[in-house]
């Protein structure tokens, strides 16, 4: 809307009351009005919509005794929109001065061009930052508000993590509030915020053009403001809420490993667009299997004559058959070996690898057969001392 159009209209008119009426009545009047042609009581009523718009412009500007005041002057100085001197121009003739003049121009000088009429710039400048600010085509504008994002923990197996699974997970945010519909007023007929006229926003001035955004701290970027707080969110319009939703965690996620879940945070404000969950992922321990990265380990336990002789060695996979190795003559105790495509999911969907750690097991016992046969192999041998080469090396440090 123009400040032409700003300066010509009758605020007072259209929250039937008089030009002397106190706050509490201005007040009073906005409230009885905004409820009769409130959009969730109209739906579908374009007309009551508009005239919706109408009142809580008049609201915005006689509800603030600034620019009430500014507005009044404003008013008396140009009455009906034209300012008329008497006949000869400033001392006579008939000399007609229009708002259009005024404020039609692009640099305030209207048709005659900057300086016409000798106001220079123009009042344009003036009156525009007062009944134009933030105001669009159909007046101020609350602005949508993209909701909080939301932190969360879940403990997975070990199996789970690797394989993916769904799990509930019961979560708590801000939402809009039940009790007064999200609008922050007891009544539901919030005002605008004269401060950022709805856009929850204020501008800071930089050098040139630039200048930068902040949040308004009136009413705290939400670009309404409560007349009456509502009792349950104070007056933020936002409640915190319980919900328990599924999630579908990935397989083959770490632990510690932190989850982004687009748009399933805190729902967001006069349409805006809900806020993102960020999952936090534990991870148990398995009995048998560990990981390294997409690879998972396993260590087997192989008898001595295994190791030295070799032979072939099954293997337990997770979830799945077991595998068989072949362990070669002469294996040492602790060399890995690599079963492929026995591992985690990676997010290519393709499967890391089994890696299998071999552990010599050395029997506790013996049965005096097998006491005999381990002398006649040491007899056999002729076993040198293995430590020979250990203190060698020590000594030549």
């Amino acid at each position: 809307m123009s400040t032409k159009d700003f300066v010509e209209k009758d605020y007072y008119k259209v929250l039937g009351v008089p030009k002397d009426a106190t706050e509490a009545e201005i007040k009073k009047a906005y409230r009885k009005l905004a409820r009769e042609f409130h959009p969730d009581a109209n739906k579908g009523d374009a007309k009551a919509e508009e005239r919706f718009k109408e009142i809580s412009e008049a609201n915005d500007i006689l509800g603030d005794p600034k620019r009430r005041k500014e507005y009044d002057e404003a008013r008396a100085l140009f009455g009906n929109g034209g300012f008329r001197a008497g006949p000869g121009g400033a001392g006579g003739g008939n000399f007609n001065f229009d708002l259009g003049d005024l404020f039609g121009g692009p640099q305030g000088g209207g048709q005659g061009g900057p300086g016409a009429g000798g106001f220079g710039g123009g009042l344009g400048d003036v009156f525009g930052g007062l009944f134009n600010r933030g105001a669009g085509p159909a007046g101020p504008r609350t602005q949508p508000r993209r909701g909080q994002d939301v932190e969360s923990e879940v403990t997975l197996s070990f199996t789970e993590a690797v394989d993916g699974a769904t799990v509930p997970l019961r979560m708590s945010s801000s939402a809009a509030c039940k009790a007064c519909s999200g609008t922050g007023d007891k009544n539901g007929t919030p005002r605008v915020c004269p401060t950022c006229v709805g856009t929850g926003q204020v501008s800071r001035g930089g050098s040139g053009s630039f200048s930068l955004t902040d949040p308004c701290v009136e009413c705290k970027g939400r670009g309404l403001i409560a007349q009456d707080p509502c009792e349950v969110c104070k007056g933020s319009g936002r409640a915190r809420s319980s919900r328990t939703m599924q999630v579908r965690i990935p397989p083959g996620v770490s632990d510690g490993q932190r989850i982004r879940l687009r748009g399933k945070g805190a729902p967001g404000e006069r349409g805006g667009p809900a806020g993102d969950l960020y999952v936090v992922v534990h991870v148990g321990e398995h009995p048998v299997f560990g990981r390294k990265g997409d690879n998972l380990t396993v260590t087997v336990p192989v008898s001595y004559t295994e190791a030295v002789l070799g032979g072939e060695v099954r293997v337990p996979t997770l979830g799945g058959p077991a595998v068989t190795l072949k362990l070669p003559p002469g294996t040492p105790n602790g060399r890995t070996m690599r079963a492929r495509g026995k591992g985690a999911v990676r997010k290519d969907g393709t499967r890391g690898d089994l890696l299998v750690t071999v552990e010599v097991a050395v029997p506790r016992e013996l049965s005096d057969k097998a006491k005999e046969a381990l002398e006649a192999y040491r007899e056999a041998i002729a076993e040198e001392d293995p430590r020979a080469e250990l203190f060698q090396a020590a000594k030549g440090a």
